[in-house]
């Protein structure tokens, strides 16, 4: 079993941040484009999933 180093918990910090920064861009834009608060929010909580199932996916594929 791998343990988490310093790099490997700041690479994970990293990728939440860009999921977050994803989501709320996604979610104003979809925001401005006319949809309602709330489908603006599931806009961007799917921004989010997708781009960290990508991230998780890709770490997955490199081990």
């Amino acid at each position: 079993m791998t343990e988490m180093t310093l790099t490997k918990i700041l690479l994970l910090l990293l990728a939440l941040s860009v999921a977050l920064n994803i989501a709320i861009t996604a979610g104003l834009i979809a925001h401005a484009a006319g949809a309602s608060t709330a489908q603006a929010i599931l806009t961007g909580a799917g921004a989010a999933a997708t781009s960290l199932a990508l991230y998780l996916a890709a770490v997955a594929a490199y081990q």
